[in-house]
């Protein structure tokens, strides 16, 4: 036994340069670290949705039991993990490459939302594949966003490429095809990824003001020819008026609250029954009411931990290409937590967004797990890259 032991050490020493053990000591164990943390909190505010979610899912011939969502995000957990180590492990060069031809891929299954997918509460969003189902869109972001980061990183080779309009005319035509379903938010998403990576890319600032004039000109132009958007911006500036429905989120910010500081324990929740999308849209607010506010912060903090170390880790990267899609896909993850927290406090319209590793979802699930592999591997660093021969060496 104690030869076992020591084999595993040495398999897993810094001498060690097999696949495994390179990968060990390169990867960032803390940003791994926390990201097992968020998936651990994810599966026990998964257990107290479940609930609330089987009770209000159920009727007529279907019955499903309180605990249904905790044991298919168990089971989601169990394959996505795995893809996160693996996709983590891949060479960086390997990874850019599997994600232009995702990005192709995933666009082309948008495409075919409006002709063969499936709607789920009045939006056309997810593809059956068998037994299950997927949203092309999730799988789509990180390799988007990888693929932007390629593309506007030709920059440096050459200033006359056309990247810039090319990227814009890319981004146009999935953001169309994301409000078709409808999906305001993801397109939000996909559109504040992008101006992230041409602001890190160099673009000049007049460029940038103009395409901030020309952001707010849509926004104005969706409010007025986009019901969705017209509806969703509506009820949240106009709540108090009466006349917009924002039962939603009244509910959200009640159940959040419900629990004060630490929550009325597991299991003992009530508000979380009256929610429309306790387990995938509004777990955040089940945490609160459950776990308290506290706890509901330190998820914040979490967050907010993630997004930093990431970005800190970014000073000193040279390669444009890492940095930009380093920095976007750490952009797609933070933002979409902090939109869907948002949206919990009742601080910004509904959007139907969940919440990174924590909130129910298998494609998102998978999706988020391909994504923060990328990040992973985008991020490891060789330990011995910047140490003397003789640190090296050990004398």
């Amino acid at each position: 036994m104690e030869q076992a032991r020591k084999g595993t050490g040495a398999r897993l020493g810094r001498s060690d340069r097999s696949a495994l053990g390179k990968w060990f000591w390169e990867i960032d164990r803390m940003l791994l670290v926390l990201v097992v943390v968020l998936i651990s909190i994810g599966l026990i505010a998964v257990a107290a949705a479940s609930p609330a979610a089987a009770q209000r899912y159920s009727g007529g011939s279907v019955s499903f039991p309180p605990l249904y969502y905790f044991y298919r995000q168990l089971v989601w957990i169990m394959v996505a993990f795995p893809v996160m180590i693996v996709v983590s492990m891949l060479p960086k060069t390997l990874a850019r490459r599997l994600c232009l031809i995702g990005a192709g891929l995933f666009t082309f299954f948008l495409f075919l939302v409006p002709i063969v997918g499936h709607e789920v509460n009045g939006a056309r969003r997810w593809i059956g594949v068998g037994f299950t189902q997927f949203q092309p869109s999730e799988f789509l972001k990180p390799m988007f966003i990888v693929s932007m980061a390629w593309l506007l990183s030709l920059r440096d080779q050459d200033k006359t490429l056309p990247v810039v309009p090319l990227s814009a005319l890319m981004l146009g035509i999935v953001a169309l095809l994301l409000m078709q379903q409808p999906n305001f938010g993801e397109t939000i998403i996909f559109a504040a990824a992008w101006v992230i990576l041409l602001t890190l890319s160099g673009v000049s600032m007049r460029f940038l003001f103009g395409l901030g004039g020309a952001g707010v000109a849509g926004i104005v132009l969706a409010y007025l020819f986009y019901p969705v958007a017209t509806k969703r911006i509506d009820a949240f500036l106009f709540a108090d008026s009466g006349v917009h429905d924002t039962y939603q989120t009244d509910s959200a910010l009640r159940t959040l609250t419900a629990g004060g500081l630490f929550g009325t324990g597991p299991g003992g929740g009530t508000r979380k029954f009256h929610l429309p999308e306790p387990q995938t849209d509004y777990i955040f607010s089940v945490i609160g009411e459950e776990f308290g506010l506290i706890a509901c912060i330190a998820i914040a903090v979490i967050y907010m931990t993630i997004v930093a170390r990431v970005l800190i880790k970014l000073l000193h990267e040279e390669d444009t290409f890492l940095l930009l899609a380093t920095a976007g896909l750490v952009t797609q993850f933070g933002l979409q937590a902090l939109i869907n927290m948002a949206v919990n406090v009742q601080i910004a319209p509904s959007k139907g967004m969940t919440l990174p590793f924590i909130s129910y979802g298998g494609s998102s699930m998978l999706a988020l797990s391909i994504g923060f592999g990328l990040l992973l591997a985008f991020t490891r660093r060789n330990p011995y890259l910047h140490r003397s021969p003789y640190v090296v060496r050990g004398k």
